[in-house]
């Protein structure tokens, strides 16, 4: 994205780069002139110029006004990989498959300097906040730091035991971050080269790092479904986002960006708080796969579409049911509350869209026109008009009032999967199987702009707030960023291992959640494109997503049946104990130091087990609050949770049996068929002040 916010450059495997209007999503300009695919574009500081590298072994300067080519820098033998301004717009930097960096004069083209070092490709490259250093991360398992005005090797970083994937300097250029797919992320100081700290314990690469803007924190997605977040003073990590256990399909914002809704193909549906990152609740009602969730504009209900061809309205703070709409004959495919909250709007297999009434539940309109399956229905922003897409291709729009089809939207060659209008509503998009995003105008059907990059299905577009940007999901595994006006890719978002099934930026538009079928729900930097959680508790598929109009939460519906409620600031993970045979309503340690752990069963059955510390459990080496341990407990393959980061701190056991019904940090409630249960660590204490200890509890709804 331009420094200005006001377009999108992006690149395509046809050789080609797009500008696009942030705005609008119009496309203003196609940039041609590659041989070969582009693999990297950035916008110069001050936003005149666009630098791209591609597999033609050149680094190219285009005019962002005009769409001409500037100057062409040649000098790489093998692709460009990766390519980036200096902070004052002076120079450029590239990284090639040719093992080499080289350094541009952005004025004239010219060759600066070629700095050689690395024995294998160049995966990325970023200048320092001040300029005067180059970072670059390689195929041959280094981190190397250069001198921006000789080239020259200053440091060579070295640890990693596999490929380089990213790297980043903190926000004051003192240390570096880097990410590998030796599944590890370590620190470094970029003035000495020291490790200061690496993370392990992942089980496959890690794909994204970054600092926070305050470069307090660092936070990292991964192969092994996790994200995590450290202190970056300390190296404490502060928390692991786990819950969903299936591919996520669908997710979506709430007005405030406040929550953030994930459907899921482990059949539930979570609500997540965008701040805090625990799962607040899960809801178990659908007897069949949940494919939409949204949230009422005031965030004080959801509601949910399934193939149980029913319509659930729950209430999102206590996770209980209010209604339950039937009338559909076929599943139902798309959800969503009108702008002042009276009405929901669905589309089903059935071929109907249909509007209710949300407090009654009772069948206002049925409209009808549409041939095969409806797979979205959208709200204008004024209410007025319903915009459905449907599997024969077109996209209809229907006046809320009388009921009649005003317009057929036709231009698609493949089922319409998914809608957003603009907030102005003068624009609507549209994504399809056919591989594109196009853009309309509603009050004449005409199609405005075509935006092209994805190589598969595209499940789930959405607007930023301002309708300057516009984000798409794929079955590619990819989310897009786009400008809105001219139509140009800004940004092309990677991480999640399978389809992605629903996207949605944060009412503020700085964060985009998004929902794949590789079970997860992930939180996104709109700006940087880096992964800030993953969100794990889904069983099977998570189809639709929503924040909360607050921002706070995430809900969540999955395959699984099941929606989940998700407070996003603090973590929670997974337990599973796997050696009694009914519920365990209660917990004791015996020691200040937690020196063993007591379990009582819940039946009059003698299924108890005492840990003592020789066998099981270690003596504790530091002190937790109950707050602290409600963040920092995880669970291990072998059944005991632990402390994080101290994995010889076994805390205690839980049955197999109820993980289903508790919610999983960051997972705070859940609304289920089954029940719920939930783990209470308030009030206790974890080391040497043990008189403050307690036994935590564990209570049990049915």
């Amino acid at each position: 994205m331009s420094p200005t916010s006001t377009h999108i450059v992006s690149a395509l495997y046809d050789n080609s780069m797009q500008i696009w209007d942030a705005a609008t999503g119009i496309e203003l300009m196609e940039l041609e002139g590659h041989d070969k695919w582009v693999w990297s574009v950035a916008f110069s500081p001050d936003g005149a110029q666009i630098v791209s590298g591609s597999s033609d072994m050149t680094a190219r300067i285009w005019n962002m006004i005009t769409g001409t080519e500037v100057m062409k820098m040649e000098g790489h033998t093998d692709p460009v990989r990766s390519v980036a301004f200096s902070p004052n717009g002076a120079q450029i930097v590239s990284g090639s498959d040719d093992k080499t960096i080289r350094i541009w004069d952005a004025m004239t083209g010219n060759e600066l300097v070629k700095a050689v070092g690395h024995s294998d490709w160049v995966r990325s490259v970023a200048f320092s906040p001040n300029g005067a250093q180059i970072v670059s991360a390689s195929d041959d398992k280094t981190v190397r730091i250069w001198d921006a005005t000789t080239g020259h090797e200053i440091i060579k970083l070295e640890g990693h035991k596999h490929y380089v994937h990213s790297v980043a300097f903190s926000p004051d250029g003192a240390q570096i971050v880097s990410g590998s797919a030796d599944k590890t992320f370590r620190i470094w100081d970029a003035a000495t080269g020291l490790e200061l700290m690496r993370s392990e314990g992942h089980t496959s690469a890690i794909n994204s790092v970054a600092f926070s803007p305050d470069g307090g924190h660092i936070v990292f997605g991964s192969a092994d479904r996790t994200v995590r977040l450290w202190d970056a003073a300390t190296g404490i990590e502060l928390m692991k986002l786990e819950g969903h256990s299936h591919e996520v399909n669908s997710v979506e914002f709430s007005s405030s960006g406040a929550q953030i809704i994930s459907g899921s193909a482990d059949n539930t549906v979570v609500i997540w708080d965008a701040t805090t990152v625990n799962e607040v609740t899960k809801i178990e009602g659908h007897t069949e796969w949940v494919r939409s969730v949204a949230f009422s504009p005031d965030g004080v209900q959801i509601v949910s579409g399934s193939n149980d061809k029913t319509i659930q309205i729950w209430d999102v703070t206590t996770g209980n049911q209010i209604t339950m709409i039937e009338g559909h004959s076929d599943y139902v495919q798309s959800v969503a509350f009108s702008p002042t909250g009276k009405q929901i709007a669905s589309g089903s297999a059935d071929k109907t869209v249909r509007l209710w009434d949300a407090a009654t539940g009772t069948e206002v309109m049925r409209l009808e026109g549409h041939t095969h399956w409806v797979r979205s229905v959208i709200f204008s922003p004024d209410g007025g008009q319903v915009a459905s897409g449907c599997d024969d291709k077109t996209i209809r729009l229907w006046d809320t009032t009388t009921g009649n089809e005003l317009m057929k939207l036709l231009g698609h060659t493949d089922s319409v999967r998914c809608l957003a209008f603009s907030p102005s509503a003068r624009q609507i998009v549209s994504g399809s199987v056919d591989r594109t995003v196009r853009l309309w105008d509603p009050t004449t059907g005409i199609e405005l702009k075509r935006l092209e990059g994805h190589t598969h299905w595209v499940r789930s577009v959405a607007f930023t707030p301002d309708g300057a940007q516009i984000i798409s999901g794929s079955d590619d595994n990819t989310m897009r960023v786009w400008d809105a006006t001219i139509g140009n890719e800004i940004m092309k978002i990677e991480g999640h291992t399978d389809h992605v099934q629903s996207v949605a930026f944060s009412p503020d538009g700085a964060k985009i959640v998004s929902g794949s079928a590789d079970r997860t729900v992930r939180l996104w930097d709109a700006a940087t494109g880096i992964e800030l959680m993953k969100l794990e508790g889904h069983t099977h598929w998570v189809r639709s997503v929503a924040f909360s109009p607050d921002g706070a939460q995430i809900a969540a519906g999955s395959n699984d049946k099941t929606v989940r409620i998700w407070d996003i600031i603090a973590e929670n993970a997974v337990a599973m104990m796997e050696r009694h045979s009914d519920y365990v309503p209660s917990m004791s340690w015996t020691s200040g130091e937690i020196t063993s752990v007591e379990w009582t069963s819940a039946t009059d059955s003698s299924d108890s087990i005492v840990s003592d510390t020789e066998d099981h459990v270690a003596p504790i080496r530091l002190s937790l609050t109950s707050q602290q341990l409600s963040r920092l407990w995880i669970s291990q393959t072998d059944g005991w949770l632990v402390v994080r980061g101290h994995p010889d701190i076994r805390l205690f056991w839980y049955p197999p049996e109820l993980h289903r019904t508790v919610p999983i940090p960051p997972c705070v409630q859940m609304i289920s068929t089954s029940g719920q249960s939930h783990l209470k660590f308030d009030p206790c204490s974890l080391g040497p002040n043990w008189q403050s200890i307690i036994s935590p509890h564990m209570a049990i709804s049915d």
